[in-house]
């Protein structure tokens, strides 16, 4: 049915375990993933795609440590590790993915000024992916998100396609989390629950 549509939120390599900002168990979700894409025709990707400058490395502010929080251009930001640079292997999707069952691919964090969790909108919701409206046009009513991480990318990606209009459901088998800190993923998905979002576990 064309009125529902699989967002899958950056399964790429530098997300896995071993990667440059590696998801425990972020592995595991990718043949999830590929089943769940059998009760989709449409098949969305998310894919995290930062300039080597990126405000939110922690590489690019001397002096100041991995996941301290800064403020960016006016907004809270966790300084990350060096990842997903675009063009670089840990940017590409996951080998394992069935990345030709992909109807199309949304890139986000590509502006060095601002971080993007979400693949509809920046941080700030300064600029929109063009993701919601695209759904739009295909006439989405309902989107199933998954993938990682389930604490951040997953967890706006969720809350903006709801605050768009869309029902959104998290398949929760297929996503993984980062908690940076204790109780993180249980926190986000109990936010997104409170807020609307269904929960399939």
């Amino acid at each position: 049915m064309n009125n529902q549509t699989l967002i899958l939120v950056d399964l790429q390599n530098d997300f896995l375990p071993g990667g440059a900002l590696g998801v425990p168990g972020g592995d595991e979700v990718i043949p999830i993933a590929n089943r769940l894409m059998d009760d989709f025709e449409i098949v969305v990707a998310t894919q995290d795609w930062h300039p080597a400058d990126h405000g939110s490395f922690a590489a690019n502010h001397p002096g100041k440590e991995l996941f301290q929080q800064i403020d960016l251009n006016g907004l809270p930001q966790t300084l990350w590790p060096i990842h997903c640079v675009r063009g670089t292997p840990g940017a590409n999707f996951a080998p394992e993915l069935e990345t030709k069952r992909i109807t199309r691919v949304f890139q986000k964090g590509t502006n060095a000024e601002i971080d993007s969790y979400s693949g509809l909108y920046d941080n700030g919701h300064r600029q929109s992916t063009g993701l919601a409206e695209w759904l739009r046009e295909q006439g989405v009513k309902r989107v199933t998100v998954c993938g990682l991480a389930t604490d951040y990318c997953v967890k706006f990606t969720a809350l903006d396609a709801l605050a768009e209009g869309f029902e959104v459901t998290l398949q929760l088998p297929a996503s993984r989390g980062v908690n940076l800190a204790p109780g993180d993923v249980d926190a986000a998905i109990d936010e997104m629950r409170a807020k609307g979002v269904i929960i399939a576990a």
